[in-house]
């Protein structure tokens, strides 16, 4: 079992990136038969919001974040096959996908590490993403479609993709992001939520559940 100065360490082992001791601290909690699923609510997930505020505060960027980011991912590689087989509930299912035409994906992907960090359950449908495909990926129970847009020309198909969905008759939440999109634009497209950066993303995809941040 994981001691209380074990946790404050996993806590600052994501804060500071240290994937190896994350790694070795999460095993540690799985082989003692600690509750992972709370582990991962007292521990990691407050870690990784950490993370998010100081980089909404401009006290660290893009590389720490990232960094940090891939840490929990080491604990979360662990944890999700253990609780998978248990009754754990995520938060809600998630999809995100860059739009048709769009094939960036660092952006995307560094959302995905943050929405998993903070306890939702998430489907990456890739790059250059069908306006099928989301509607499909709806289907399969998300509650979130989440897109993204990094050019100024594959942006507008977020209004096709948005219109495909409402015409499909598909009730799940939709949230844009990008380096071209903006809350302005987002509200006249008809989105749910706009996140402006990765941690934005995750208040974003609580905005449009009404979770509390």
């Amino acid at each position: 079992m994981l001691t209380e100065e074990d946790k404050d360490a996993l806590f600052d082992a994501i804060c500071e990136g240290d994937r190896e001791t994350v790694v070795d601290l999460v095993t540690k909690a799985r082989d003692g038969g600690e509750d992972l699923g709370a582990l991962l609510k007292d521990a990691m997930i407050p870690a990784m919001s950490e993370v998010g505020d100081l980089f909404s505060a401009g006290e660290i960027f893009v590389p720490e974040m990232l960094v940090a980011a891939r840490a929990m991912q080491g604990g979360i590689d662990i944890i999700e096959p253990i609780l998978a087989a248990t009754d754990h509930e995520p938060l809600a299912r998630v999809c995100i996908g860059s739009v048709k035409g769009d094939l960036h994906d660092i952006g995307k992907n560094l959302v995905i590490m943050m929405l998993k960090g903070a306890g939702f359950e998430v489907e990456d449908l890739g790059v250059d993403v069908t306006n099928e495909t989301f509607a499909a990926a709806c289907d399969r129970g998300n509650a979130v479609v989440c897109l993204s847009a990094l050019l100024t020309t594959t942006k507008p198909q977020m209004v096709n993709v948005i219109n495909h969905l409402k015409s499909k008759g598909k009730t799940a939440k939709v949230v844009i992001g990008g380096a071209v999109i903006t809350q302005d634009y987002a509200d006249r497209i008809g989105a749910d939520a706009f996140g402006e950066d990765a941690p934005g993303a995750v208040r974003a995809v609580k905005r449009a559940l009404g979770l509390s941040n």
